[in-house]
């Protein structure tokens, strides 16, 4: 079983990590490719391409800018350690057990506008990219033209085809996957909590209660769909009754 996951906007580059070991991401030439193409931006190119503040184009061009071509623990931070936003309070990667680390990095894969797809511990530098941000790269319109035929294939090799490929990661960075050419079934689990008497999709719960599933799976060494369906954290249970698509079971507290 692999488990996607979507990055954060927020990023934690204080936090004493809790082991030393790094991996290299799959994609560096790639990452370095729209670096290159992003450090040539100018503040305001970059406030009006990502549609963000003064403040925060500034920072990021700085990072642009600071980008170096080698990635190490001195420049970078592994990527369950670096990210820090919803779905990384419910990973709660800081408490992970070493053995759990071991198998988080063989199961859990986050996907990326910058990197394409990361595994726990391949070293990200600071940057900010959504991957629906309108980047063309060389003769790609936007990053899902660019990602869509890397990802993929990343995907299919280090999956058998009777592996499942459990999505919980948001729909603009799934988009990135060519799911057509994908060769292992995908299950999409939906969070939805009681508000007002209804069922609602409330964004803040639903993002934390991916991080927190995948952490369950990942403990579980899950394999099944019925591994996914006994997932009961956080007052979370499978409701059959509210499950419209067999490959989207719906979670409901």
């Amino acid at each position: 079983m692999k488990i996607l996951l979507s990055p954060a906007k927020s990023l934690d580059y204080e936090t004493t990590l809790p082991v030393d070991k790094s991996t290299q991401p799959y994609f560096v030439d790639e990452a370095r490719k729209i670096n290159a193409k992003l450090e040539r931006q100018s503040k305001k190119d970059i406030q009006t391409l990502m549609g963000i503040s003064e403040k925060l184009a500034d920072l990021n061009y700085q990072r642009y800018k600071a980008f170096e071509p080698d990635f190490s623990l001195s420049n970078a931070r592994p990527a369950m350690y670096a990210f820090s936003g919803d779905v990384y309070t419910g990973l709660d990667a800081y408490t992970l057990p070493e053995d759990l680390i071991d198998a988080a990095q063989d199961r859990l894969r986050i996907l990326s506008g910058m990197y394409g797809v990361l595994r726990p511990l391949d070293l990200l530098q600071p940057y900010r990219l959504e991957m629906g941000t309108k980047l063309a790269i060389e003769k790609h319109n936007d990053l899902y033209e660019f990602w869509k035929d890397k990802i993929t294939p990343q995907l299919n090799e280090e999956m058998s085809s009777d592996e499942l490929l459990v999505n919980l990661a948001s729909n603009e960075y799934f988009k990135a996957i060519d799911v057509k050419n994908l060769h292992s079934e995908v299950i999409s689990p939906v969070f939805k909590d009681y508000k007002n008497g209804k069922l609602k999709i409330i964004s803040f719960y639903a993002k934390k209660a991916r991080g927190t599933m995948a952490r369950f799976l990942v403990e579980k060494r899950a394999n099944s769909v019925d591994d996914i369906l006994s997932f009961d954290q956080d007052g979370y249970h499978y409701s059959e009754k509210d499950t419209q698509k067999e490959n989207e079971p719906v979670f409901t507290r």
